[in-house]
C-alpha cells in the first residue's frame, strides 16, 4: 500500500534540485542573474513577441474550435452521469483558481501604469490614456489568458475520466503522440520534469506576489511598517488556510472557500457601489468596455514595431503577461480537468473563458474605476505614488480613501487572503496529483503528500523572500512559457487524437431523450 501513496521520486526529486539550485545560484549571484535574465527576456521580447501574441490568439482558435466541432459534445466521464459540481460551484472554483489575488492589485493599479507609458501615441497622464490603462487591464484578463490556462484540460480529462489512466501527466496525454518508449523512459520524465519545476517556480512566485497585497493593506489597517518578520506571520498564517483547504480536499475545502469568496467580492462591490462613487465607477466601467471592445484586436495584436528605439509598457508586458500565463498553463488545466468530470469539452472550456472574465472586468472596472475617480478627484495621486513608492502603496491609499475605510481594508484583505490561499490550495492538490504513484482515476492524492507539497512551497517561497530570489525567478518563470507553450500544443493536438481514435463524439455524449 506504501508503494501507491508515496512520491515518485523519479520527477519530484529532480525537479525540486533543479529549483533548490537555481535559488541558490540566485542568491549568491543575485545581481548578475537579474542582469543576465533581464538580458534573455529582452531579447525575446524584441525577437519573438510576435510569436507570444499569435500563440495567444490561435490558442483561443483552438479553444473555439473543439468547444463548437463535434469534439465539444464529449463527456468528460460517464455521459449517463451527473456533473461533479453545479454550476455556479463548478464556476467559483475555475474563478477563483484562474483570477486569484493577483486581480486584486492589477485591478487598483495597472491601469495606472500603463497611462504613464501609454500605447497607441496616447499623451501620458491623458484621459484617453487612463482609458485605455484601464481598458488593458480589462484585456490581460481576457480570452487569450483563460484559453491558455484551460487548454491542456481537454486531454487530461480525457485520459483521466474517460480513458481511466492512473497517472494524470503530461507524459501520459502525449502518450498517443510519442509512444509508449518515449512516454515510460526519459523522455516522459523530461517532460513531467518541465511541468514540475514551472509549478514549483510559479506556486513560490506567486505566494512571493501575492504577499504585498495583503501585507501592505493590513499594515495600513494596524498602523505597522512592513517588515520580512512581518511578512512571514501574514504568509504562514495563510499557508495554513492553504494546507487545512488542501489536506481536507476539494468538496470540503477547495469549493467551500471559492463559494464563500464570491459572496464576499459580491458584497464588497455591491459596498464600494453604494457607498463609493457609483455612478462613476458604473460609467467608467461602461467607457472601459466600449474601448475595449473598439480596441480589442489592437490589443491583441499590437507591437509597436515601427519604433526602432524602443516599446511602451503594453508590449513588454504583454508578452511577459502571456509567458508567465504559459508556465501555469499546465496547472490550471490539470486543476480544471479534476473538477469537470461528468463536464462536455464545450462546458469546461466555455466556462473557462467566460466566467473568469467577466468577473475579471467587473473586479477591474470597479476596482479600477475608484483608482481613477480617486485619481481626477485629487483625492489620491496615484500616478504619483506609482513611480515614486511602487505600485503596493497604491491599494491601501485607494481603500482608505473610501468611507469606513477600516470595514473597505478588512474585507479587501480577507477576500485576497482567500483567493491565494484558493490558487495555492489548488496547487498543492494538483502537485499532489501529479507527483504521487497513486491512481488518481480512482482516488484523490494522499494527505501526507498535500502537506509535504505544501511545506515545500511554503519554505521555498519564504527562503526567496528573505534572500531576494523573487524578482529573478518571476523572470525565469516567465522564461519557462517557451517550452510550456510546445508542450500546450503537443496537448491540444493529443486530445484530437486520442478523441478520433475512440471515435469520442459518438460513443461518449449524453443521450437525447
Amino acid at each position: 500500500m506504501k508503494n501507491k501513496t508515496r512520491l515518485d521520486n523519479r520527477i519530484f526529486t529532480p525537479s525540486l534540485l533543479i529549483i533548490i539550485t537555481i535559488s541558490i545560484l540566485f542568491a549568491i549571484y543575485t545581481d548578475e542573474s537579474m542582469e543576465l535574465l533581464d538580458s534573455i527576456f529582452n531579447t525575446i521580447v524584441e525577437m519573438f513577441k510576435w510569436g507570444y501574441i499569435w500563440y495567444a490568439v490561435l490558442i483561443v482558435g483552438a479553444g473555439l474550435y473543439l468547444s463548437f466541432s463535434k469534439y465539444g459534445d464529449v463527456v468528460l466521464g460517464d455521459p449517463t452521469e451527473k456533473p461533479r459540481f453545479t454550476l455556479f460551484e463548478y464556476a467559483s472554483i475555475l474563478i477563483a483558481m484562474g483570477v486569484g489575488a493577483t486581480i486584486m492589485r492589477t485591478g487598483v493599479v495597472q491601469w495606472s501604469q500603463a497611462a504613464i507609458d501609454p500605447p497607441f501615441g496616447l499623451e501620458a497622464g491623458s484621459m484617453e490614456a487612463i482609458l485605455a490603462g484601464n481598458s488593458y487591464s480589462m484585456f490581460l484578463w481576457s480570452f487569450q489568458t483563460f484559453a491558455v490556462f484551460v487548454m491542456v484540460a481537454p486531454a487530461i480529462g480525457y485520459i483521466l475520466h474517460v480513458r481511466k489512466k492512473p497517472k494524470m501527466r503530461i507524459s501520459e496525454a502525449c502518450r498517443v503522440i510519442f509512444g509508449d518508449k518515449f512516454t515510460d523512459g526519459l523522455g516522459g520524465i523530461v517532460l513531467d520534469t518541465i511541468f514540475m519545476v514551472s509549478i514549483l517556480a510559479g506556486a513560490a512566485v506567486t505566494l512571493g506576489l501575492g504577499t504585498p497585497i495583503v501585507t501592505y493593506n493590513l499594515a495600513e489597517l494596524l498602523n505597522i511598517e512592513v517588515t520580512f518578520t512581518f511578512t512571514m506571520i501574514v504568509t504562514l498564517i495563510w499557508v495554513t488556510i492553504f494546507t487545512v483547504s488542501a489536506y481536507v480536499g476539494i468538496e470540503k475545502g477547495i469549493k467551500k472557500l471559492s463559494t464563500l469568496n464570491m459572496y464576499l467580492a459580491g458584497l464588497l462591490a455591491l459596498f464600494v457601489i453604494f457607498v463609493g462613487p457609483g455612478v462613476f465607477i458604473l460609467d467608467f466601467f461602461t467607457d472601459s468596455v466600449r474601448y475595449l471592445g473598439s480596441n480589442y484586436l489592437d490589443f491583441s495584436l499590437y507591437t509597436h514595431s515601427m519604433d526602432l528605439e524602443g516599446g511602451t509598457h503594453i508590449e513588454s508586458h504583454t508578452v511577459f503577461w502571456f509567458a508567465y500565463n504559459a508556465t501555469w498553463a499546465m496547472l490550471h488545466g490539470v486543476f480544471a480537468a479534476v473538477v469537470s468530470k461528468g463536464r462536455t469539452i464545450k462546458e469546461m472550456i466555455l466556462t473557462y473563458l467566460l466566467a473568469p472574465t467577466l468577473l475579471a472586468w467587473f473586479a477591474t472596472g470597479l476596482l479600477g474605476g475608484l483608482g481613477v475617480h480617486r485619481y481626477l478627484t485629487g483625492d489620491v495621486p496615484v500616478l504619483d505614488i506609482v513611480q515614486e513608492e511602487g505600485p503596493e502603496s497604491v491599494v491601501p491609499a485607494v481603500l482608505t480613501s473610501m468611507p469606513f475605510s477600516t470595514v473597505v481594508l478588512i474585507v479587501f484583505v480577507i477576500i485576497a487572503t482567500i483567493f491565494l490561499a484558493t490558487t495555492l490550495d489548488s496547487t498543492t492538490y494538483t502537485i499532489a496529483s501529479y507527483t504521487t504513484n497513486r491512481d488518481m482515476s480512482k482516488q484523490a492524492p494522499p494527505k501526507n503528500v498535500r502537506i509535504i507539497i505544501a511545506a515545500l512551497i511554503t519554505i521555498l517561497a519564504l527562503s526567496l523572500m528573505n534572500i531576494g530570489g523573487l524578482a529573478p525567478l518571476e523572470v525565469l518563470s516567465g522564461l519557462m512559457g517557451i517550452p510550456i507553450i510546445i508542450l500546450q500544443i503537443l496537448t491540444v493536438i493529443a486530445a484530437k487524437k486520442m478523441m478520433d481514435e475512440d471515435q469520442a463524439w459518438i460513443h461518449n455524449v449524453r443521450k437525447n431523450k
